[in-house]
């Protein structure tokens, strides 16, 4: 059973994020994240987004990971995954999310058919040696848990058009996704916060983690800084891990 109690899942991030050499995560707990990545009103409710239906399909996608090699959609056909965006010079809320990834990785460490895929939307920056170095502070399986760069054009269109999740770059204005009348999962405003590079403007985006089924459907969307989110999370997997046992 993935961790029940709040305290315990600050412990390991604070663990894990110490054990790196990264900065002291002045925000621990899922409520004052989402003061900075608060969700645009959105349609259906954002309970609902947890529950288990289709919210879209992943578009098809061709980038680099940490290795150097190429991963496609292809290449997660048939596996139960769970996507988040983050960048390794984000001092915010993407600390926590890798923390509590790494913690979904330790607590679905038997599954077989789980793959964790983080993509950066710093590409610039976030090169598959920086990636790798990010990756290790957070013993990442390289099995298991992709880290995903390439251009830019690319990552944000399938951010915003493909996971629906809204992205603000240095300063832009909020791009949130977008279907119908329904806006999506972006930010609500381009709130700055501190990076390393004091030089470089801030990227504000959705701390959300999308769980995606062997068939590359978006079945739901969760807090990555919520400890309770997580665990309607891991539960989920867990259903649509037992969905192939049905099929067969």
């Amino acid at each position: 059973m993935i961790m029940r109690r709040p305290l315990l899942w600050g412990l390991t991030a604070l663990t894990v994020i110490a054990g790196g050499g990264l900065a002291v995560w002045p925000m621990i707990g899922g409520r004052l994240a989402r003061t900075f990545f608060p969700v645009i009103t959105s349609n259906p409710p954002e309970a609902v987004l947890e529950k288990l239906e289709i919210y879209g399909q992943v578009p098809d996608f061709s980038l680099t990971e940490r290795s150097g090699g190429r991963i496609t959609l292809a290449d997660l056909a048939g596996k139960v995954w769970i996507a988040n965006f983050v960048y390794t010079e984000c001092t915010d809320t993407c600390p926590l999310q890798s923390a509590n990834m790494a913690q979904l990785q330790a607590e679905l460490v038997g599954e077989e058919d789980v793959r964790l895929v983080s993509i950066s939307i710093d590409p610039e920056h976030d090169t598959p040696a920086v990636l790798s170095k990010y990756a290790a502070r957070f013993r990442a399986d390289p099995d298991r848990w992709l880290f995903l760069t390439g251009s830019r054009a690319t990552i944000y269109r399938l951010a915003i058009e493909g996971f629906r999740l809204g992205v603000v770059d240095q300063g832009a204005k909020p791009q949130g996704g977008t279907d119908g009348d329904r806006t999506w999962l972006g930010p609500r405003a381009a709130r700055a916060h501190p990076v390393p590079n004091p030089e470089r403007k801030p990227i504000i985006h959705s701390s959300r983690f999308v769980l995606v089924d062997r068939q590359a459907q978006i079945r739901g969307y969760y807090h990555g800084t919520d400890w309770e989110s997580l665990e309607r999370l891991h539960r989920n997997v867990r259903v649509l891990l037992r969905e192939k046992l049905k099929e067969g």
